[in-house]
C-alpha cells in the first residue's frame, strides 16, 4: 500500500461520539448475566454501535473517523483496568452528581498485552476510510486520573505508565494502524511538571514510526508552547472553539501540524458553516493550510446525538467552501504525515 493522501484540510473526529440510546439501555440491561457471558454479548453490542457511528461519520463526510470511543467511559477507566498493578475501589463523584470509576496503582504497573488492538481492527474493517484514528489515554491525564498508593512519586508513576502505552502503540502499529492520538487533556491542569510530563509522552512515542497525534484542551496553551519543537508527535490538536477562538494566537510560529477545534461540545447552538470558515481563515494567519486539519473540540459524547450530527454537517459544509478556495490556489491534497514537523 503506497503512501497515504488526504483532501486539503482534512476533517477528523477528535476522539467520541454520542452512544446510541440503545447501547446504554442494553448496557445496563446486561448486569443480569454471568461475567463472560455479559462480556461476549456487550462486545457485539460494542461492534455494532461502533459500525453504526463510523457509517454515520462517513456518510456526514468526515475523512477520518474515529469508532467514537463508544466501547468507553470517560476519562482513563478503558486503558489501566487492561494493565497490571491497578485496582478499582469503587465509584468517585466527580462534577456533580456524575461518578466515575478511578484506578488506584497498588502495584509496579506491568503490560499484560494488547488493549486497543482488536478495537482498531474491527474499526478498520467497518469503515470505508482509507485512514482511520486511534485513540489512547495519555500518561499524564492517565497519571491525573489516578490515585498512587505504590509509587514513591506520581512522576515515576506517569513514566510506567508511558512505557506501557508505547508497547501498545508499537502493537498498533504492527497490527497495521497508521493514525493514533494521545488523549492529553488533564495535560495543562494536572499537578505534574511540565516538563516531565513532555518527557513521558516523548517516552510513550519513542520508536513509533506512524503518526502520533497529540490532543491536549485547555484554556493555559501559553504554558505548553516552550516545549512545542520538543514534542516528538506528529500533530498537536487544540480544543479551541470552546473558548471562542481567543488562543489562536499560540500558534503564531508552530511548526508542527495542528488540528483546530471548530466546533463548541459544550453548546447546543450548532454553528453556521460561515462562522467556521472565518475560525479556519483565522488559523490560517499563522498556520499554513496544508498544516491544518479540522475538527470539533473534544467530548462531543455529551451532545444529544441529532445535534452533534448537525454540528458535524456545518463543519463539512465550511471546509468544502475553503477547499474550493484552495482549489484555486492549486492546493487540493495533502500527505499523512509521520513526522514531528509541518511542512
Amino acid at each position: 500500500m503506497g503512501a497515504a493522501e488526504l483532501p486539503v484540510l482534512p476533517t477528523a473526529l477528535t476522539g467520541s461520539y454520542p452512544k446510541p440510546v440503545w447501547l446504554r439501555a442494553l448496557s445496563r440491561g446486561l448486569k443480569m448475566y454471568e461475567n463472560k457471558k455479559r462480556l461476549k454479548l456487550l462486545r457485539e453490542a460494542h461492534n455494532d454501535a461502533v459500525a453504526l457511528v463510523v457509517k454515520e461519520l462517513e456518510d456526514l463526510g468526515i475523512d477520518i473517523p474515529t469508532d467514537g470511543e463508544v466501547r468507553r467511559d470517560p476519562v482513563t477507566e478503558y486503558l489501566v483496568k487492561k494493565i497490571y498493578g491497578f485496582k478499582f475501589y469503587g465509584p468517585v463523584r466527580m462534577w456533580g452528581n456524575h461518578y466515575v470509576m478511578k484506578p488506584v496503582a497498588v502495584d509496579k504497573l506491568r503490560y499484560l498485552g494488547p488493549i486497543l488492538v482488536s478495537d482498531y481492527l474491527h474499526l478498520r474493517e467497518v469503515a470505508r476510510s482509507r485512514i482511520v484514528k486511534v485513540t489512547i489515554t495519555g500518561p499524564a491525564t492517565a497519571t491525573d486520573w489516578s490515585f498512587n498508593e505504590y509509587y514513591s512519586s506520581r512522576e515515576e508513576l506517569m513514566f510506567d505508565l508511558a512505557k506501557i502505552i508505547n508497547r501498545e502503540l508499537k502493537n498498533l502499529e504492527e497490527a497495521g494502524a497508521e493514525y493514533v492520538q494521545l488523549n492529553e487533556t488533564s495535560l495543562l491542569s494536572a499537578p505534574l511538571d511540565l516538563e516531565s510530563c513532555v518527557e513521558a509522552i516523548n517516552e510513550a512515542v519513542k520508536g513509533v514510526n506512524i503518526k502520533v497525534g497529540l490532543h491536549i484542551y485547555g484554556y493555559s496553551y501559553e504554558r505548553l508552547k516552550p516545549f512545542f519543537d520538543e514534542l516528538e508527535v506528529s500533530q498537536l490538536t487544540l480544543g479551541l472553539a470552546g473558548y471562542s477562538f481567543k488562543y489562536l494566537k499560540v500558534l503564531d510560529g508552530i511548526n508542527k501540524e495542528v488540528g483546530i477545534g471548530v466546533v463548541d461540545v459544550q453548546a447546543y447552538r450548532v454553528e453556521e458553516p460561515d462562522e467556521i470558515i472565518r475560525a479556519v481563515r483565522k488559523a490560517m494567519r499563522y498556520v499554513h493550510p496544508e498544516c491544518i486539519y479540522v475538527n470539533p473540540d473534544s467530548g462531543m459524547r455529551y451532545l444529544p446525538r441529532a445535534v452533534a450530527r448537525r454540528k458535524l454537517k456545518s463543519m463539512i459544509d465550511a471546509v468544502i467552501s475553503l477547499r474550493e478556495e484552495l482549489k484555486r490556489r492549486g492546493l487540493t491534497a495533502i500527505p499523512l504525515r509521520r513526522t514531528s514537523t509541518c511542512p
